[in-house]
């Protein structure tokens, strides 16, 4: 499938708790695995979140950026992923569904420049030897900078949206900004305002790929670990993530095939453990 990177803007549009119900939600064949890599240059948002502390800073990316300056990288990855498997309801984890947390400090950004192409070279890596997909949360402010390679070497970047006026606002820089970078963008629109799909494409000209519904019910189980309910599962926010991910694995795909093919990335970086 591929690696596939979301991007939020200002306005608070939801793209960690779209990433949470994406990586839950998206379809797996029988021995992939699914990552979700919180790479927000402003500090990650589900060890805290989801997961209420309850793991304290042990896992992430600022143990990745350590583990790089000791040529520990490739072998401290997996370690540093937290099985979500079992947030989707079920009693089994057949860990399959993956997090690698964000930063805790936005401060400790400033140190992980080399660990950024490691990282994109990682990602790039376990899909192409293993088949496994990869998905980026960029957050508000990745995909610039040091982190745009993560972008650059995406097979596809949507930025997620709200239908307000406040928040297509605020998007049309951040669009912009990532197509210089990248090229063709899509978007996922959270359909909290006013405006249908097609005015969206119109105001920010480009494509809305997927939709999710405005759900703070639901979305306050992913994004501050509320209990879930025994039909969570069957929500509306997930079966329409459960479309979604298919419309972005689509589209990604459609991309990927008119891309030149990329030199395959280092083996150094793609051992994982079975």
């Amino acid at each position: 499938m591929g690696v596939i990177a979301l991007a939020g803007c200002r306005g608070a549009p939801g793209v960690t708790t779209s990433a949470v119900a994406l990586l839950l939600a998206w379809p797996l064949e029988a021995g992939r695995r699914m990552i979700l890599a919180e790479c927000d240059p402003d500090g990650g948002a589900v060890l805290h979140g989801l997961l209420q502390g309850s793991l304290g800073d042990r896992y992430g990316l600022r143990n990745l950026s350590i583990a790089a300056r000791k040529n520990e990288f490739s072998d401290a990855f997996w370690r540093q992923l937290i099985d979500l498997s079992s947030e989707d309801g079920t009693k089994e984890s057949p860990r399959d569904r993956l997090l690698l947390p964000g930063i805790t400090d936005p401060a400790e950004a400033a140190g992980l420049g080399p660990t950024w192409k490691a990282l994109a070279q990682m990602f790039r890596g376990i899909e192409g030897s293993y088949g496994h997909d990869v998905l980026i949360d960029l957050g508000r402010s990745g995909g610039q900078g040091p982190s745009a390679v993560l972008a650059e070497q995406a097979d596809a970047v949507f930025v997620v949206v709200r239908n307000t006026l406040r928040c297509l606002h605020a998007a049309q820089a951040r669009v912009r900004a990532l197509e210089e970078r990248v090229g063709e963008v899509g978007l996922v629109l959270i359909e909290e305002g006013p405006y249908a799909a097609g005015e969206v494409q119109r105001v920010l000209q480009v494509p809305v790929v997927a939709t999710l519904p405005y759900a703070p019910k639901d979305a306050v189980v992913l994004s501050d670990g509320a209990e879930q309910p025994r039909s969570f599962t069957k929500s509306a926010l997930m079966k329409a993530a459960r479309t979604a991910s298919s419309q972005l694995v689509q589209r990604a795909a459609l991309r990927r095939s008119r891309l030149t093919p990329r030199t395959p990335a280092s083996r150094e970086v793609t051992h994982a453990p079975r």
